[in-house]
C-alpha cells in the first residue's frame, strides 16, 4: 500500500514500511527522485536492448569478446532494476545496514569487476597469441568465465548472511582488500594491453579480422577506463570509512553521490559499446526496428563475424 503525506511518502506492506529516501517537502527532493526514476529507466532499457541485441544475433554469439559484453550488460540491466529500490527508498547497503538487501543488489558491480577483467585478459591473448587463442579459448570456455563470475561473487555474498555479523564484516573488509589487488591489475593490464596490442596490431597487414580485433581493443580500454573513473570515488570512501574510520557518511544510497557515479557505468558501459561496435548498432537496430532495419544493417553484423 502507498500512502502519501506533505512531509513523507511511505510504502507499506507485511509488518513494516520502508519510507522514500527523502521527504518531499522540497524542489530539490523531487529532482533527485526523478533522476533516479530516469536513470534507472534509462539503464534497464539501453542495457536491456543490447543483451536482446547480443542474444538474438548468432553472429555476435559466435564471437568470445561479445559473450563478454552480454555479461556486462545483463549486470548493467539488473542495476538499472535494483535503483527501483536502492535508488527510490531509503536503503543502506554495508554495515550497517538499513533496508539493506545483504549486499546482493551492490554486488552487481563486483560481478562487472571480474567480467572486464577476464576481457582484458581475452583481448590480450587474442590479438598478441592469436594461435593459442584459437586453438584453446573456445566459446564454452568463456561462458564457463562469466558463469565464474557470478559465481565467485555471489558464493561471499550467500556465506556472509549466514556468518556472525563480526565475521561478516571481516569478511567485507577482506573482500574491499582484495578488490584493491583487482583494481591494481586492471590498471596494469589496461595499460600493458593499450602498448603490446596496438604495437601487435601495426605489425599486421590491414584486413577486416585486424579491423575487428583493433576494435575490441579500443572498446574494452575505453569501458575498464569510464568504468574505474565512475568507481573509484566510491570504492575510496569504502576504504576510508572501513579501515581507517574516515571518510564520508551519507543519509542513503540515493544522497550518496560516490553510489551514483557508480552505478552511472549501467548507462555509460552500453552508450560505449553501442558507439564503437557497427555490428552491435544493426542488432540494436534490428530488436526496435525489426525486419526493415535487420536487412539494412545484416552486412555489418556478418563482416563483424571472425
Amino acid at each position: 500500500m502507498l500512502s502519501i503525506n506533505t512531509t513523507s511518502v511511505t510504502v507499506t506492506g507485511g509488518g513494516g514500511f520502508i519510507p522514500f529516501a527523502l521527504e518531499l517537502d522540497h524542489p530539490a527532493s523531487y529532482l533527485l527522485f526523478i533522476f533516479q526514476y530516469v536513470f534507472a529507466t534509462t539503464a534497464v532499457l539501453l542495457a536491456g536492448t543490447v543483451v536482446i541485441g547480443i542474444m538474438a544475433t548468432k553472429a555476435l554469439l559466435a564471437q568470445n569478446r561479445f559473450i563478454f559484453m552480454l555479461n556486462t550488460c545483463i549486470c548493467d540491466t539488473c542495476t538499472g532494476l535494483s535503483v527501483y529500490y536502492l535508488g527510490l527508498f531509503d536503503v543502506q547497503e554495508g554495515y550497517p545496514s538499513r533496508n539493506g538487501t545483504y549486499n546482493m543488489l551492490p554486488a552487481l558491480l563486483g560481478v562487472n569487476i571480474m567480467t572486464f577483467l577476464f576481457a582484458q585478459f581475452d583481448r590480450y591473448f587474442a590479438i598478441c597469441h592469436p594461435f593459442i587463442y584459437s586453438r584453446f579459448v573456445r566459446r564454452w570456455v568463456v561462458v564457463c568465465i562469466t558463469i565464474f563470475c557470478w559465481l565467485q561473487v555471489y558464493s561471499q555474498s550467500v556465506i556472509a548472511v549466514f556468518l556472525p555479523l563480526s565475521k561478516a564484516i571481516e569478511m567485507y573488509v577482506f573482500g574491499v582488500v582484495s578488490l584493491q589487488i583487482i583494481v591494481v591489475t586492471k590498471i596494469a593490464m589496461t595499460i600493458k594491453l593499450y602498448i603490446v596490442a596496438n604495437y601487435q596490431l601495426r605489425r599486421e597487414p590491414p584486413s577486416a579480422e585486424r579491423d575487428n580485433k583493433r576494435e575490441s581493443l579500443q572498446i574494452i580500454i575505453v569501458v575498464v577506463v569510464t568504468f574505474l573513473t565512475l568507481w573509484m570515488p566510491s570504492f575510496i570512501n569504502i576504504i576510508l570509512r572501513l579501515l581507517l574510520r574516515r571518510g564520508l557518511q551519507f543519509k542513503n544510497d540515493s544522497t550518496n553521490p560516490f553510489a551514483i557515479m557508480a552505478r552511472l557505468n549501467a548507462i555509460t558501459t552500453s552508450v560505449i559499446y553501442t558507439c564503437s561496435s557497427p555490428a552491435l548498432r544493426g542488432a540494436m537496430a534490428r530488436v526496435w526496428g525489426g525486419r526493415r532495419a535487420g536487412r539494412c544493417c545484416s552486412t555489418r553484423i556478418r563482416s563483424a563475424k571472425k
